[in-house]
């Protein structure tokens, strides 16, 4: 490279999908069950390679699922879009496994990289874009997330017991407490080194923002959308189906 020269960082998105979705049951694992007329994680791809400034798509898979033709017929003979048998036992393992295949693939270590969750598959290139422009404006890290709207109760562990139904501790304040989803955007050496440690100190890391989090930095939040939820539950499902098919 030229003298003087320099790349601004790119931007590529991260798909662990590793998980078996036991909650929801099936064959397949949730991701690549058939919702709305596609498998799950079809929608996320179409998302981000929807979306001008992805640069790549890495989806990390179990590695005894990498030769199903399912992954042929989600590619789509696209070249953005890259399957790895890269699959942990845990979702962090398969997030820091995936980011190891990206740097020793020649992907700038200064790169920005975007982790989604393959069973939200409600996310939309317009909502890449904004946390893509909120985050490289502030050159910080953050994720998509949502002011909490609902009144919080904490439970008394010890009400459920044999049976009985749970009952209010308390209520908790839900000024300045916010759910936190998906794409969520770091940069991608810092990340690694963020997850590696964290997975290192047995930390409880539930999302790429927990692993920051413990690094030391502020995550940015950028609020996302009510449809960005996590499909987890049989509810989820048929509540994601109703919008997915509204929308097409």
């Amino acid at each position: 490279m030229p003298a003087g020269i320099q790349f601004l960082p790119r931007c590529h998105a991260l798909l662990p999908t590793a998980g078996t979705g036991s909650r929801l049951g099936g064959v397949l694992p949730k991701q690549f069950q058939e919702l709305a007329g596609k498998p799950m994680l079809a929608y996320a791809l179409k998302a981000f390679a929807a979306a001008p400034e992805i640069a790549s798509i890495w989806v990390g898979v179990s590695p005894g699922f990498i030769d199903h033709p399912i992954l042929s017929s989600l590619s789509g003979n696209s070249e953005l879009i890259r399957f790895l048998p890269s699959g942990g036992p845990t979702r962090q393992e398969t997030v820091r496994n995936t980011l190891a295949a990206m740097l020793k693939a020649g992907i700038s270590e200064n790169d920005w990289v975007l982790v989604h969750d393959a069973a939200r598959p409600g996310i939309s290139p317009a909502l890449i874009q904004r946390l893509i422009d909120r985050v490289s404006h502030s050159g910080e890290g953050g994720l998509l997330a949502m002011p909490l709207a609902d009144t919080l109760k904490m439970a008394d562990a010890n009400s459920a017991i044999a049976g009985n139904p749970a009952r209010a501790l308390k209520t908790i304040p839900r000024e300045h407490l916010w759910q936190a989803q998906t794409p969520q955007m770091f940069g991608l050496k810092r990340l690694f080194d963020a997850i590696e440690e964290g997975i290192r100190l047995e930390a409880d890391i539930t999302d790429e923002a927990s692993a920051m989090e413990l690094a030391g930095t502020s995550p940015l939040l950028v609020e996302g959308a009510t449809r960005n939820f996590k499909v987890t539950h049989p509810a989820d499902w048929d509540l994601m189906q109703a919008i997915l098919q509204a929308s097409a």
